[in-house]
């Protein structure tokens, strides 16, 4: 039995499957943790994938990587980090973001040249908020990786070149993602001077050896490894309910939106993978769990007490600003509040309000790619709330199919590291896990409601 070694490392831990290459079933899984914060040392991924992967990869025949995206790894001649990794959820590169895009011409220009409108996330504005900032830790940089990429190079044999994938690429900002090629004219402007990146290793590819010859896969960034771990196909839309909201499909054609509504990333098997993403997604229950002073299993029962339409309550749930609507200064928005207003009709308004923010997500995705989804699929913590199964279905006007909960980033690096190994020019057809499947009669007058109030709070320019 041919075994494989998918490995996730996120921003908060490594996670290690060792897979069966053939069936896809997962035979161990191990973690280890990473320090916390916004800019870490990148070393301490090394210390941590040594330690979750030690025992399965000499079990392994072959090992890939599947990363958080856009982190900064810059490196010296000697490949030592210049200093630690910023990683995509460090914000101090809004401006530098910002300064890049109007420097490429405006926001279309920009989403032409790379596929995305620039953010702080990605890898370019803060090459930008190093050259600005720490000069002379700039002038040190010889070579650029994202976190995949060192940890995928720690793993490799000495001598071996680093590599990455299209995937993570695309996140960048110094990519042209449509022609699948980097553009290191875009990396010298923002850094200040030329660096070396690494080479683009192709779908199903092989990428090098580890040292005692071991298959290594080129890797990938987290949210196509997830991708590739559902094994999505196009026309699929997965919907992701977390700390943000996030709508993504696998489309065979790239995008390029100015609006930035829609991030034109790639994914790992050769296609597309065009994302939306919402800041406020489960912290609109944590809220409102808080203020009516209950759990989340007291808020799903109190929602599920009132009416579709939460008794004529639309709320907006843009509490700290939001992203899809580009709304950064907005704040939320109750309407309808009368003193028949019940407890549960609060509570179904926010499950409500988070479902109809993420119907405007899959519709921006569609509007983007043209194409009309196939399948709904949604994930993340907050899929175990019994309201919210309930109404997705209801409000998304579809039915939703609920994957049952997995380490699927790790699990996409396991299925890419296979498809190298058996050199096919697919990934390999592990069976697919049993969905869920949640059915309900489309309620599409409480989408109607939440569009009145978000267009008349403020237009939606598109």
């Amino acid at each position: 039995m041919a075994l494989t070694l998918g490995i996730d490392s996120s921003t908060q831990s490594t996670k290690a499957l060792l897979v069966d290459a053939d069936s896809g079933e997962v035979v161990e899984t191990r973690t280890a943790p990473h320090p916390p914060g916004t800019e870490v040392d990148p070393r301490a991924w090394l210390a941590a994938v040594d330690d979750a992967t030690a025992g399965l990869l000499e079990r392994a025949d072959a090992v890939a990587v599947g990363g958080q995206q856009h982190g900064m790894v810059a490196l010296d001649e000697g490949g030592t980090p210049v200093r630690d990794a910023l990683l995509w959820n460090d914000t101090r590169s809004a401006r530098a973001a910002l300064e890049l895009i109007e420097e490429m011409g405006g926001p279309q220009a920009c989403a032409d040249a790379i596929g995305s409108v620039l953010v702080a996330s990605f890898t370019s504005a803060k090459l930008r908020w190093l050259r600005d900032h720490e000069p002379d830790h700039a002038a040190r940089v010889a070579r650029v990786l994202l976190p995949h990429d060192y940890v995928s190079h720690h793993l490799a044999a000495d001598g071996t070149e680093p590599f990455t994938d299209r995937g993570d690429a695309s996140g960048t900002g110094y990519f042209a993602t449509a022609a699948g090629e980097w553009r290191p004219d875009l990396l010298e402007q923002a850094l200040g001077h030329r660096a070396a990146l690494p080479r683009i290793v192709a779908p199903g590819a092989v990428a090098g050896e580890t040292g005692d010859g071991r298959t290594i896969a080129g890797g990938t960034g987290d949210n196509m490894g997830a991708a590739l771990g559902m094994a999505l196909e196009p026309g699929d839309v997965l919907v992701s309910v977390g700390t943000s909201g996030v709508a993504s499909a696998i489309s065979s054609v790239p995008v390029a939106d100015g609006t930035g509504t829609v991030t034109g990333f790639a994914d790992a098997s050769g296609g597309f993978l065009p994302m939306v993403t919402t800041m406020n997604a489960a912290g609109i229950l944590d809220l409102q769990a808080r203020w009516l002073g209950v759990d989340h299993d007291g808020l799903a029962e109190l929602a599920l007490q009132s009416a579709p339409g939460a008794g004529g309550v639309t709320l907006l749930p843009y509490y700290g600003g939001e992203r899809t609507p580009n709304r950064p200064d907005a704040v939320g928005t109750w309407t309808g509040l009368t003193p028949a207003t019940t407890r549960a009709d609060l509570a179904r308004a926010a499950y409500e309000s988070l479902l109809c923010s993420l119907a405007d997500a899959v519709d921006r995705l569609v509007a983007a790619t043209g194409e009309t989804p196939k399948r709904v699929l949604m994930v993340g913590g907050a899929t175990k709330s019994a309201a919210l199964r309930e109404l997705a279905p209801a409000v998304l006007g579809c039915p939703v199919l609920l994957p049952p909960p997995g380490e699927y980033v790790a699990l996409g690096a396991a299925r890419q590291a296979a498809w190298a190994l058996a050199g096919t020019t697919e990934p390999p057809a592990w069976a697919a896990a049993e969905t869920t499947v949640l059915e309900a009669d489309p309620t599409p007058h409480v989408r109607e409601a939440y569009a009145g109030l978000r267009d008349r709070t403020a237009p939606w320019h598109d």
